[in-house]
């Protein structure tokens, strides 16, 4: 089980006609020239967290994305960000391995191709780029997606 409270920033996207890889690109961009991380309160560590929720139906219709980062509390959220809790009762992990972003791609493509024998919740999965996320070649990326029992 994995939840966890989440501060960040978001947008409602689709993976249909390649528009995921457009938003999700300005909104890394925007993470980051923002400097949003300095400005998420309550924070539990540095690693950045990249959610997927509020699924239409499944990864094929609309989902948001939210980056940010872990938080103890939801209170006081600054203006122009979001504060979501997130719940899974179970969780599988994968591990995405080596240039990024090509290797989560690549993992997501994976999952996507397993979709119906993994009986995803589409509640909220998840990705976590900590100390091994900015490595080249070597990097690692780690990815929870929401299972039913």
């Amino acid at each position: 089980m994995e939840n966890f409270k989440i501060i960040g920033i978001s947008v409602v996207t689709t993976n249909q006609n390649n528009q995921a890889a457009t938003d999700l690109g300005l909104l890394w961009g925007r993470f980051y020239n923002e400097q949003i991380f300095n400005k998420i309160p309550n924070k539990e560590s540095e690693d950045v967290y990249a959610i997927y929720t509020d699924y239409e139906s499944d990864y094929t219709e609309k989902y948001t994305t939210i980056i940010g980062q872990r938080v103890s509390s939801l209170d006081n959220i600054p203006d122009g960000l979001v504060g979501r809790e997130i719940n899974n009762e179970r969780i599988l992990r994968y591990f995405a391995k080596g240039e990024m972003p090509n290797a989560v791609v690549e993992t997501w493509q994976e999952i996507w191709a397993n979709d119906v024998t993994l009986k995803r919740t589409y509640v909220a999965d998840f990705e976590v780029y900590g100390a091994k996320s900015q490595q080249g070649a070597e990097s690692e990326v780690e990815i929870y997606i929401g299972i039913r029992s």
